[in-house]
């Protein structure tokens, strides 16, 4: 069996962290499957989903952390093609991937207890996002 439902978030830009983990178990428990894996999708370029404990420290330190491994920057080619200074937005989110799968068990996503599924903004301005929730199982 498969359910699938999206949802809209609305971000602030860059480094703007949403947790998705109440909206992606309301998901799976209205897919009415027990035993399977659940998909989360972001769509769009610049947006990345993802796993964490979602707290203010790392709230701060991951967007700052990919700031330093991949900082803006004109030198980027997409800076050279485009001139819309978010090179460096493209890169970070493709660095942490647009989805995530998660195992489902009981109805619910098996996660950690400091474990959230979150979307990370890596666009320098703010959007408006499409969620994708692909539930399959049994």
């Amino acid at each position: 069996m498969v359910f699938q439902e999206s949802f809209a978030i609305h971000t602030r830009g860059h480094g703007d962290m949403q947790d998705l983990s109440d909206a992606v178990s309301r998901i799976v428990g209205q897919s009415g499957i027990e035993i399977g894996t659940v998909q989360v999708f972001v769509v769009g370029s610049t947006g990345a989903i993802g796993t964490i404990e979602f707290e203010p420290g790392l709230k701060k330190d991951l967007p700052q952390m990919l700031d330093r491994l991949i900082p803006p920057s004109r030198e980027y080619g997409h800076e050279q093609a485009w001139h819309d200074g978010n090179g460096h937005s493209h890169l970070q989110a493709t660095f942490l991937g647009p989805s995530i799968a998660v195992p489902v068990a009981e109805g619910h996503p098996v996660l950690g207890t400091w474990q959230q599924i979150i979307h990370l903004e890596c666009d320098v301005r703010s959007r408006d996002r499409t969620i994708v929730v692909t539930v399959m199982g049994e």
